[in-house]
């Protein structure tokens, strides 16, 4: 969890999802005019000549899949970018100087040309920086279903009676499946976290022995906390800030997500923290009393 004691975590749905909402008003239908590729090696599949396939291309549209923004331009083509752990997307003024670990700088037309813009649309660079290269661009040409390749569904579309049905097939701690992208789609260890102290479920327990009321509680309980994070503009921990820069602050309603050692919300009982699956955990031992059901 921490290095030094800095809190690094992966950008999540409700951070993806805010870059997403930040990015369309400044993107969409503008085209791109320009690239500049600063690390090949943050481009997949290796060797694609993203310059040839972006420049005199408009952007159609910017959509959130999971943790990836999937940009389609107009005639169909598509890529999606990866914030990884300390991943950023932001659109700036072309003359504004880039930061260290700028892998990718895509140049976009102004607006006005189109008569639908304003001043500060003209000649703005969307950029990507990457300080410890988790992340990327995925080059998808015309394939509709690679943004989908081996992720699962959306948790807020996702019904209770389907939750349990994925949750039956595995035995391993629920904390740990939520976290399998092949299982959901979006969810991290902030919103596991956060999403099973709501539902007054322990992080240890199995996901296929969740009784059909506890799936029901937790469905809710994932819903709630995504909507709610989204409201705030997803959490700022450390690197994430949305596509105009700025932070978020669900940081500052985490109940159990990094707050070890401080009381529960609820009971007051001090929040604990365990690694599960090489990730921290945190929970309220009281208000996620452990089921007898725990193996």
């Amino acid at each position: 969890m921490t290095v030094a004691g800095i809190i690094r975590v992966m950008p999540e749905l409700p951070e993806v999802e805010t870059v997403v909402t930040t990015l369309r008003p400044r993107v969409v239908g503008r085209t791109i005019v320009g690239v500049a590729l600063h690390r090949a090696d943050v481009l997949c599949p290796p060797g694609t000549d993203l310059t040839a396939e972006l420049v005199g291309r408009a952007i159609a549209s910017v959509e959130r899949r999971g943790k990836r923004i999937v940009f389609t331009l107009e005639g169909g083509n598509r890529f999606y970018v990866h914030l990884g752990m300390t991943g950023q997307l932001t659109v700036v003024a072309r003359e504004t100087p880039p930061p260290p670990h700028t892998h990718l700088e895509i140049e976009l037309a102004s607006k006005s040309a189109r008569g639908n813009g304003s001043a500060k649309d003209a000649g703005d660079r969307l950029r990507f920086r990457d300080p410890r290269r988790f992340g990327g661009i995925w080059w998808l040409g015309a394939d509709d279903d690679g943004a989908d390749a081996r992720i699962g569904p959306e948790p807020l579309r996702l019904r209770p009676a389907q939750l349990a049905r994925r949750l039956s097939r595995t035995g391993r701690a629920i904390k740990t499946a939520l976290l399998d992208q092949r299982l959901i789609a979006g969810l991290g260890n902030i919103y596991a976290d956060e999403s099973l102290f709501l539902a007054a479920i322990h992080p240890l327990t199995p996901a296929n022995d969740l009784t059909a009321a506890q799936v029901g509680r937790l469905s809710r309980a994932i819903k709630a906390t995504l909507r709610r994070a989204i409201r705030h503009r997803g959490s700022s921990l450390r690197d994430y800030v949305d596509a105009e820069g700025a932070v978020g602050g669900f940081q500052n309603l985490h109940r159990v997500y990094d707050c070890a050692g401080k009381p529960c919300r609820v009971c007051r009982t001090p929040i604990e923290r365990i690694v599960l699956g090489g990730r921290s955990t945190h929970f309220c031992a009281k208000c996620q009393a452990v089921s007898k059901q725990i193996r």
